[in-house]
């Protein structure tokens, strides 16, 4: 049976889509008159409108801007991808989807994982890459503003990929463009203390593989041990966690380096258990995933790391005794000391397929904010 809609419905209908367009579009002219200073100083939830294009991701710059139908989408499509890519003709198929369009790998903060893994991502999906490593190669060295480098760029590039030592040049990047008559999309691959929204994604990618089996993610503990102050991928993986129900978070640190307040704020707006602790042993008799981090010393303001006895929270190959059986252990790399070598043998260390696991998901991101996952799913 044909269900027939009174035309007066269907012009009620269109007439409150104008009027909502309208509001939107009037909220997002105002963003648009705003200096970088009060656009930065807008809280996020006011202005993650302005990061999109027709209601989709446009620029990935937080990890706030990750809805659970987005973490669920970019799952599956990484899946797919991988199985795709398993063949010589997959791969060659996947290799034609953006032959068509280029990207600028811009990092002038040391990275080895997020450069390798981006680049691959870029070349799994045939797009043409450049790349600047550091300042000192770029007219930055003769005076030229980051700004100015990042709008020369998009003359040549279709996507930026950036990490920049500077906290919040991947979001005003964004917004300079989103201004220009050529927007391009930015992909934030660290920014400096502040975030790592793509480094998130692939540790809520490697919690769901891991824990398929088990029950999802919901319900789970998650210990977070190392340099929690300072460490950007921590806080990004602490909002994404809001997603699951019932997820536990216990962070353990010594106490110069404890969570944020504005984490903490966090957390307790969204009901979210957690809690603080300086004993290692303790928490990892709890963890269903264990989560180590380095000490960002290259933060120091006066070589205060030194002074700070670390060993307490090094995970070594006698702390195995403590863990559940069906635990994982993670950590988002590189690593000094706070995982054994030994540790690595272990079938619940996760950290080398996790480093593999960003290949995936960030080509599946690409693959999302270029609007060809329908293409990938279908196949």
């Amino acid at each position: 049976m044909r269900l027939r809609v009174k035309p007066e419905l269907l012009f009620i209908n269109k007439n409150l889509n104008i009027i909502i367009m309208g509001i939107f579009d009037k909220k997002l002219n105002a963003l648009k008159q705003l200096s970088w200073e009060e656009f930065y100083k807008t809280p996020l939830k006011k202005k993650l409108n302005y990061f999109e294009n027709n209601g989709r991701m446009f620029d990935c710059l937080f990890a706030q801007q990750f809805s659970p139908e987005n973490l669920t989408r970019l799952f599956e499509v990484a899946n797919k991808i991988r199985k795709i890519a398993k063949s010589k003709e997959g791969l060659d198929w996947l290799q034609t989807l953006l032959s068509h369009k280029r990207a600028m790998l811009y990092f002038v903060q040391p990275s080895t994982r997020t450069f390798v893994s981006f680049q691959s991502a870029c070349y799994i999906l045939g797009l043409q890459v450049s790349e600047i490593r550091s300042t000192s190669t770029s007219s930055e060295l003769k005076g030229e503003s980051p700004e100015d480098t990042i709008r020369t760029f998009s003359s040549y590039a279709d996507l930026i990929i950036m990490r920049h030592f500077e906290e919040g040049m991947a979001e005003k990047a964004a917004w300079m463009l989103n201004r220009t008559k050529r927007p391009i999309s930015i992909i934030n691959g660290g920014s400096g203390k502040d975030q790592h929204p793509t480094q998130a994604l692939l540790d809520m990618y490697t919690l769901h593989q891991s824990f398929l089996d088990k029950g999802g993610i919901s319900n789970k503990t998650i210990v977070m041990v190392g340099d929690l102050k300072r460490g950007r991928t921590v806080r990004s993986l602490t909002y994404l966690l809001k997603h699951y129900k019932g997820v536990k978070i216990i962070y353990v640190s010594p106490e110069y380096l404890r969570i944020g307040n504005d984490i903490k704020d966090f957390l307790k707006k969204h009901k979210m258990p957690y809690r603080e602790s300086g004993e290692l042993d303790k928490a990892l008799k709890e963890a269903d995933a264990i989560y180590m981090t380095r000490i960002q010393d290259e933060y120091d303001i006066n070589g205060e790391s030194k002074n700070i006895d670390f060993t307490k929270f090094h995970l070594t190959k006698k702390h195995l005794r403590l863990m559940k059986k069906n635990a994982i252990i993670m950590h988002p790399l590189p690593r000094r000391q706070e995982i054994d070598v030994e540790v690595d043998d272990d079938p619940r260390a996760k950290y080398w397929r996790q480093e593999r696991n960003g290949m995936w998901i960030r080509t599946a991101l690409i693959a999302y904010i270029s609007g060809i996952e329908d293409k990938i799913l279908n196949i």
